[in-house]
């Protein structure tokens, strides 16, 4: 892969409180990520928190970048987070709504919008680093306040046409990386296009998975070296789901 173009992959945190699994996704996907991406209570349920994983990143010498959500958080609890980042060097951040939670209710107070300008008034205070805040886009109109975050990640797609296109009419000035998503069965194929009604899987991928699994890898490779090619974005948003030891090797070919 080029110099200038970034592999940012996405780390599966953990839902008890052991990290060996975490710290050997790191290890096998170190050669081929440029930075990693720790989401934050995914999928609406409770994982070890993504500051904690992202100063294991750190730990072990690659780049981290902590999700946080609005969703679980007050004021207070964010300033809490942005806190303990800070103490622990973590700096770059991706501010999301989140997904609807598996239980419990939203916190409701706080918006991505307002989480941006918190943490950058946090970032002007003694002993605070400037943060680095990046936003997630949907492959549509991107709002004007979105276009002031530091980068942005774009919505996970297998269409690399649909994915260019979008690029060219948002005209970011701005790194923004196309999101790449290896579809690990016919399985999740289902169940994605049960719960995101804007994603849509090409059927003849869900064939080739279906009796191919390993079939996914090799598209979800194919669209980051298209997408490297076009020279439209600045990097890739990859995830890897359970296949990250497969896509290290593919990428590392």
């Amino acid at each position: 892969m080029g110099n200038d173009f970034e592999i940012v992959c996405e780390i599966e945190p953990p839902t008890r409180p052991d990290i060996r699994h975490v710290r050997h996704q790191i290890g096998v996907l170190a050669p081929v990520a440029h930075a990693f991406l720790i989401p934050d209570n995914h999928i609406g349920r409770a994982t070890v928190s993504s500051i904690a994983v992202a100063h294991e990143v750190t730990a072990m010498g690659g780049r981290s970048i902590a999700c946080l959500n609005s969703r679980d958080r007050n004021l207070l609890g964010f300033q809490r987070d942005m806190l303990t980042a800070a103490a622990y060097g973590v700096d770059e951040f991706l501010f999301v709504h989140g997904d609807k939670p598996t239980a419990g209710e939203r916190a409701g107070e706080l918006t991505v919008r307002t989480m941006i300008a918190e943490a950058r008034a946090m970032g002007e205070r003694p002993g605070f680093t400037r943060p680095r805040i990046g936003v997630a886009a949907g492959l549509r109109r991107l709002p004007a306040w979105k276009r002031e975050a530091d980068f942005v990640f774009a919505q996970m797609c297998f269409d690399v046409g649909a994915q260019l296109r979008w690029r060219d009419l948002a005209a970011l000035e701005r790194p923004v990386y196309a999101g790449v998503l290896v579809l690990a069965s016919a399985g999740m194929a289902r169940r994605l296009s049960a719960t995101i009604p804007d994603i849509d899987i090409p059927a003849a991928l869900v064939e080739r998975v279906e009796a191919d699994p390993r079939s996914g890898v090799a598209a979800a490779c194919e669209q980051v070296e298209a997408l490297r090619a076009s020279g439209a974005f600045d990097g890739v948003h990859l995830v890897t789901v359970s296949r990250y030891r497969e896509v290290a090797l593919t990428l590392q070919r």
